[in-house]
């Protein structure tokens, strides 16, 4: 076997089992999960309608490269939503539909990596999992940039050395970010193209969440427009991930797309080809009519709105949190400083799950002391729906009250 496999960590949810292991909660409340960030809000109607309706194509193969209604669909929203200069994103050779962010991310870095040389992964930390995961599966390694309170949640670029920089090959964005909901601002993303030109590392931003933001005047920057914002239309060195399961409550579909640098989706799309990872063609037929309507998207938002709202003014008295952005997450401090006690705790009193913060990040160091930015606080996922997450934010008002 690879022995790569023994460098990955445990997942943040086997974590989360071992830590409940022996906890029995109390059998009068029903069990309210906020670990998992699994949209619960319906598909739209029209998106499962489409998978009914072209069911009978389960009978055909897919290719790699997908249908050209599905790429032009993509391309057509994403210059519209991020203001590209227009026919700049061509969908014959900057996009390729995937199954999902996750498996899309995964497999980029085992096609991007140079093994031949060193190769330093750098990400935000606290993060992603699949990020490390990569990483370390494509022989390369972690380089964890802190977000915290001081630098805004975002990873201070300059900040590290250009020695440093010399091995990194490739660097990961999550705007908006998990767990902590923060937003690359445009002058990151131009700070780190900059750099990419001149240390020749790739880019690769994570934005499932993009659309899950607050202030309806202002949607989150993205890669590929801070590339149109510098004159870069053939978006080198830079690729995007976008997905349907946040965007359009449809997580199980397994949808999404990469784009950007031709120079990179050509041989990305080599390696799919041989990963043998091509998305089904009802499923490209329904993610076709998701991508083409934003009524259900703005829908959507309206209802995280409401959430973050009334969540807010119900722990805001208890708790300390930075104010949300985008995302659907929450990432307060929690009284006393230990997640895991808390976290466990709180199972226990209350039957509501929320995971560590420390679980989703790694110690770095410096001088000689260590440090985890995600230590001492908690992600909720508001991803339920409105009663039982005002519910689940009243069972830890109460809990932590009680222990005041």
């Amino acid at each position: 076997m690879n022995p790569n496999l023994d460098a990955l960590k445990p997942y943040p949810f086997e974590r989360l089992t071992r830590l409940k292991a022996g906890v029995t909660p109390p059998a009068d409340r029903a069990p309210i999960a906020l670990s998992i960030g699994e949209p619960q809000h319906a598909p739209p109607p029209a998106v499962l309608e489409a998978l009914r309706r072209h069911e009978d194509e389960v009978a055909r193969y897919p290719t790699t490269t997908g249908l050209l209604e599905l790429r032009t669909a993509i391309a057509e929203w994403a210059s519209r939503r991020y203001g590209l200069t227009e026919r700049s994103l061509d969908p014959e050779r900057h996009v390729l539909p995937v199954n999902g962010t996750r498996e899309a991310l995964f497999a980029f870095v085992q096609a991007a990596l140079d093994r031949t040389r060193p190769a330093r992964v750098a990400m935000p930390n606290p993060f992603y999992q699949i990020y490390e995961g990569a990483a370390l599966l494509a022989g390369g390694e972690p380089l964890y940039l802190d977000c915290s309170t001081e630098n805004g949640f975002c990873p201070d670029y300059a900040a590290v050395p250009a020695e440093v920089w010399r091995d990194v090959q490739l660097v990961f964005v999550c705007s908006p970010g998990n767990p902590t909901g923060a937003v690359t601002p445009l002058a990151d993303y131009r700070q780190l193209i900059e750099l990419a030109d001149e240390h020749d590392f790739l880019i690769a931003s994570d934005e499932c969440y993009s659309e899950l933001y607050l202030d309806e005047r202002r949607p989150p920057p993205g890669l590929l427009e801070a590339c149109r914002s510098l004159g870069r239309d053939d978006y080198r060195r830079c690729i995007v991930f976008h997905s349907l399961s946040k965007r359009s409550n449809l997580p199980g579909l397994r949808s999404g797309f990469v784009a950007g640098d031709a120079a990179l989706i050509a041989p990305f799309k080599r390696y799919r080809t041989y990963h043998g990872c091509a998305m089904p063609l009802a499923t490209q037929r329904a993610s076709l009519v998701a991508w083409g309507n934003e009524d259900h998207v703005r829908a959507n938002r309206d209802a995280y709105r409401e959430k973050f709202a009334a969540v807010g003014d119900i722990l805001a008295p208890v708790m300390d949190f930075p104010a949300p952005e985008a995302s659907f997450y929450l990432w307060p401090a929690v009284p006393g400083g230990d997640d895991e006690a808390f976290a466990r705790a709180l199972y226990g009193e209350q039957h509501v799950t929320v995971l560590p913060g420390s679980y989703m990040s790694r110690d770095t160091g410096n001088c000689g002391t260590t440090h985890n930015p995600g230590a001492g606080r908690v992600r909720l996922a508001l991803v339920a729906e409105l009663e039982d997450t005002l519910e689940a934010a009243r069972r830890i008002r109460a809990f932590i009250e009680r222990h005041a």
